[in-house]
């Protein structure tokens, strides 16, 4: 791959730490590091690998421990897409910001965030890997409770550490797993090809369900939308959620030979796509309708990681990437002009007030749909089409389809509520300048093209149709279902007066923030606590080692120094004991 692919990464960590003390020109260093980082993409053909390592850190008996940089096909298809879409969002946070006193420093968190992810993308040992792991869990956090005086800011930045921590805790074991018993080096861990032993394995899959927001630890997505908009958009398009989807596609060779972990993957990624497309129809904030559609979509990959097709699952993340930040950028843009307004159905004739924006925002849904020749239809369509040909269980395909249906369903809605119809709220239109619109044609046209360029660049023969016509057609028809379902739902809706939620729909939106365990297990955490640091400590350690311990050891020094206490057991027992002793000196 030649010695250029080592500088050009080096020269992109060193320039983007060196942005960080000069935010003010992130925008334009940005766009010459996506540049500069898509000359490598030219030797790829090969399926060529490189690693870079320095000198050992830290030097044990069974490892040694070092900076290793990995550059194969993975991480140099990631790196660019990555510093694209942060460009974007940071030269539309620039606009976005602009009344914020601390914009600078937001600007800095947003290219710390991308630093941690890079080294994540980067990594080729296990360590270097958790640093990245961990500093994308705090960049997380500061930048989710970014509005600190707001009470439900705190809370979901605080959720979103606390979740990301149970995952961790997979991650830890697994790593001090691979020390003990293998190695913690990437290459050295794949060119095993197979791991007997479950155990890791399921460290990897808690770490991925944690980050990727899997059903039960998913609570934390929704909420992550209290930060501003340009965090949702990266937080939920290139980095942090699709850390956890990324570990287990990079280590995918030690996986697929393990039936059982296949299957675990298959039926966690199918349930997390049908549960979080069904909760995001319930719901009417913008922002957490599109954050559903995340875990939504990450359910997808994860699906394919089960069904042993990695490389699909790494092509939607690449795709999902572009609409998702452009449908979060939209949404800013919306809210923005809106006065903060969140709720869809204070929005209303958006496409007249918003042309740009909501054209846009149309696009972006499209592709999400999977509308054909857009680049979510190239990764969506093939996905589906694997999984309907594919010898697994109907269940996983059913629920699939549905969830297809469903997507389509709240992305309909989302574009019906708020360009349609009449304005509902006092608009304090802002003109859609080129802070605006310049970063939002730069992922449209990564969001139509992307899928095609992909296809050109890596199938050079097209593929025989082998399969009946209803099944390839089959994710179109649920996507044009779901399209016509949500328009006649909305048609039949739209006169009717408010009324409560009912069973299913509540159970739904419900769910999505886990509010049950989510609430439950926390209530009953706190209050276990409690009573061990009350009672445990204060009536329990403290009465029998504290104070009142102590006064009860301490006997007056005249027991100790001598038997002279008046009792006659203490007597006989002496004397007994002595006699016994001189018997036995003669005796002996």
């Amino acid at each position: 791959m030649g010695s250029i692919t080592p500088t050009i990464i080096m020269t992109i960590f060193l320039s983007l730490t060196m942005s960080i003390l000069k935010p003010h020109n992130a925008k334009k260093n940005l766009m010459l590091l996506f540049l500069i980082s898509l000359i490598p993409i030219n030797q790829l053909s090969n399926n060529s690998e490189l690693t870079l390592s320095l000198t050992p850190l830290i030097i044990t008996p069974t490892e040694n421990i070092n900076i290793s940089i990995n550059m194969d096909t993975l991480s140099l298809t990631f790196i660019p897409i990555t510093l694209f879409i942060t460009w974007s969002i940071t030269e539309f946070s620039s606009w976005y910001m602009t009344t914020d006193p601390n914009n600078n420093k937001f600007t800095k968190y947003l290219l710390l965030f991308l630093i941690t992810m890079l080294v994540i993308i980067t990594a080729n040992n296990m360590y270097q890997l958790f640093i990245g792991w961990e500093g994308v869990g705090i960049m997380s956090f500061l930048l989710i409770g970014w509005w600190h005086g707001r009470q439900d800011a705190n809370t979901a930045a605080l959720q979103a550490i606390i979740y990301n921590r149970i995952g961790d805790i997979g991650l830890i074991m697994t790593t001090a797993w691979l020390m003990t018993s293998s190695s913690i080096n990437m290459q050295e861990l794949t060119a095993q090809h197979e791991m007997i032993n479950i155990l890791p394995m399921m460290g990897l899959l808690a770490a991925a369900t944690g980050k990727s927001a899997q059903f039960s630890l998913h609570p934390w997505l929704p909420s992550a939308m209290e930060g501003p908009t340009p965090v949702s958009a990266l937080l939920h398009s290139s980095t942090m959620v699709v850390a956890g989807v990324f570990l287990l596609i990079r280590l995918h060779p030690i996986l697929h030979n393990n039936s059982t972990m296949m299957t675990i993957c298959l039926l966690l990624g199918a349930t997390t796509t049908a549960f979080a497309a069904a909760a995001a129809t319930t719901h009417l904030d913008i922002k957490k309708i599109i954050a559903l559609s995340t875990t939504s979509q990450l359910g997808l990959m994860m699906t394919m990681v089960g069904l042993n097709q990695p490389t699909l699952a790494f092509l939607h993340m690449i795709t999902h990437s572009f609409f998702k930040a452009m449908l979060f950028l939209c949404s800013g843009s919306y809210i923005h002009n809106l006065n903060n307004e969140q709720d869809i159905r204070m929005m209303g004739g958006l496409l007249k007030t918003l042309p740009m924006t909501s054209s846009f925002l149309t696009i972006a849904n499209l592709s999400l749909m999977g509308m054909p020749f857009l680049s979510g239809f190239y990764s969506k369509d093939t996905i589906i089409e694997t999984l309907i040909n594919s010898h697994t269980n109907s269940w996983v395909i059913m629920i699939t389809v549905i969830a297809t249906i469903l997507s389509a369903c709240y992305s309909t809605q989302i574009m019906l509520t708020t360009m349609t119809g009449y304005p509902r709220t006092h608009h304090y239109t802002h003109k859609e300048t080129k802070t605006i619109i310049n970063p939002l044609v730069r992922l449209m046209l990564a969001s139509i093209l992307m899928g095609t360029l992909t296809k050109i660049s890596t199938l050079q023969t097209t593929t025989t149709i082998t399969m009946p016509k209803s099944i390839k057609l089959m994710a179109l028809m649920a996507t044009l279902m779901g399209i016509i379902l949500s328009k006649d739902l909305s048609d039949t809706t739209y006169h009717m007066k408010p009324k409560k939620l009912n069973k299913q729909n509540l159970f739904f939106n419900q769910l999505a923030f886990f509010n049950i365990p989510h609430r439950a297990i926390t209530m009953s955490t706190l209050k276990i606590s409690q009573q061990m640091s009350t009672e445990l400590m204060d009536l329990w350690a403290m009465e029998n080692w504290g104070p009142k311990g102590l006064t009860n050891t301490i006997k007056p020094s005249i027991h100790l120094s001598t038997q002279q206490k008046n009792m006659i057991k203490n007597y006989m027992t002496m004397f007994t004991s002595s006699l016994m002793l001189i018997l036995l000196v003669i005796i002996i």
